[in-house]
């Protein structure tokens, strides 16, 4: 029990601290050695600095959907490049912008803001705001085409593995 309470205490959030050194690394563009180091200190000084704003742990589960659902942001990103290029540089700018509203099945907190971020992430789309009782979130698209379309696409590539990584715990 002495040993998992000092796990914890050194690694508060094991996955957060693998994260920001892969992110340390990736944003060096350098996996020299010193960088290595470096970038291992400070992924686990920060969640040990950090730790007691956590409101909760973060219980994450199905690793596998996770690393899925990365790579699918990933593509979506890329292909919402093109597209939205392909939009703002055609010579017929037809653009519908509009607004909608999802209505979350995600309850987590760290799952609605993980999917509110990866909306503003993809290029076209921005989540403005969440209902007060975390129920809804409001998005603009650049081009709205199918309203019914968009959220179905939003709910099924990012809500639900998100639900299914980090479920209510």
């Amino acid at each position: 029990m002495a040993q998992t309470q000092q796990k914890s205490r050194w690694l508060p959030h094991p996955i957060l601290s693998l994260a920001l050194w892969l992110i340390w690394l990736l944003l060096n563009n350098t996996f020299a050695p010193g960088h290595m180091v470096l970038g291992a200190v400070l992924a686990i000084v920060i969640p040990m600095l950090t730790a007691g704003f956590w409101q909760e742990r973060v219980c994450v589960r199905a690793p596998g959907t996770l690393a899925k659902y990365f790579l699918v942001v990933l593509w979506d990103i890329l292909i919402a490049n093109v597209v939205v290029a392909k939009l703002i540089l055609s010579p017929n700018r037809k653009l519908q912008p509009g607004f909608f509203v999802i209505d979350l099945d995600a309850r987590h907190p760290l799952a609605i803001s993980l999917l509110a971020n990866t909306i503003s992430l993809t290029p076209g789309t921005v989540s403005c705001d969440v209902s007060p009782d975390q129920k809804q979130l409001l998005v603009h698209a650049l081009h709205l085409e199918d309203e019914a379309a968009t959220i179905h696409d939003i709910k099924t590539r990012y809500e639900a593995p998100l639900n299914k990584v980090l479920p209510p715990c």
